[in-house]
């Protein structure tokens, strides 16, 4: 019985190495472009929450903590990094999208009560921001 058991398993084993006929054919075709097309860099308004939502579900079902960098984007996958700039003093940071929204006005992206702290706007509320991607999830 181990005998057939081995023999099973080897013949598993060569049936899917990278050299067995049937992955040949596969293996001679050119690679395939990236599915992720490249996203243009964006111009809006951002805002940001903060602790009223803290420890709130996030839409990616992460819990939401204010402290954390994350953001908000309507139509970003999950898991995006993205630089987000501030156009009125240029300060920048990376934040990965975890949530969706804004849900208000024209606004481009919401961003955690930290992010905005970093980014010099958390007093006003909202500020004119650079958002581009920089790593696909």
């Amino acid at each position: 019985m181990r005998k057939l058991v081995i023999g099973c398993a080897v013949a598993g084993l060569i049936a899917l190495s990278p050299k067995s006929e049937a992955r040949s054919s596969v293996s001679s075709l050119p690679p395939r472009p990236s599915a992720v097309p490249k996203v243009e860099p964006e111009t809006g308004e951002a805002s940001w929450y903060g602790e009223e939502f803290q420890g709130n579900e996030t839409a990616d079902g992460e819990i939401y903590d204010f402290n954390g960098l994350t953001a908000a984007h309507p139509t970003l996958p999950f898991g995006t990094t993205v630089k987000v700039t501030n156009l009125h003093n240029r300060k920048n940071i990376l934040l990965r999208i975890n949530d969706r929204g804004p849900y208000v006005g024209r606004r481009l992206i919401d961003v955690s009560w930290a992010a905005a702290k970093r980014l010099g706007f958390v007093e006003s509320g909202t500020t004119p921001v650079r958002v581009e991607v920089v790593a696909n999830p």
